[in-house]
């Protein structure tokens, strides 16, 4: 009947994971699951859900790299808080990718 409408979008995703982890971050796997299986639903299927969970975790390491770069003035330095930053966060990322893979994977896709 028309053309069929995206569903999801990445950056919906990203907003509300980072919400629902910053409000249920007192549940300590549940509460990244949800935000992950929140998030993938939101995201419209597994490939957007997956990278909506990386694309903030590598930014911030980058970001983190740069900043500690700029304060200590040595590139090797800023380098390694860099990965230690991407470290901390690919630690804390496991539950909130399977259950982005899990709220992927449950979208509905509205066909035959």
């Amino acid at each position: 009947m028309g053309r069929p409408t995206k569903r999801g979008s990445i950056s919906a995703a990203i907003g509300w994971m980072f919400l629902l982890e910053i409000l249920l971050f007192w549940i300590p796997f549940v509460g990244s699951f949800i935000a992950g299986f929140v998030g993938g639903r939101k995201a419209g299927d597994v490939g957007n859900a997956v990278i909506a969970v990386l694309l903030p975790m590598v930014v911030v390491a980058i970001l983190l790299g740069v900043l500690a770069t700029s304060l200590v003035g040595i590139p090797l330095v800023g380098a390694f808080a860099g990965l230690g930053g991407f470290m901390f966060a690919a630690t804390h990322v496991g539950p909130l990718l399977f259950g982005a893979i899990v709220g992927g994977l449950t979208v509905d896709k509205g066909g035959t």
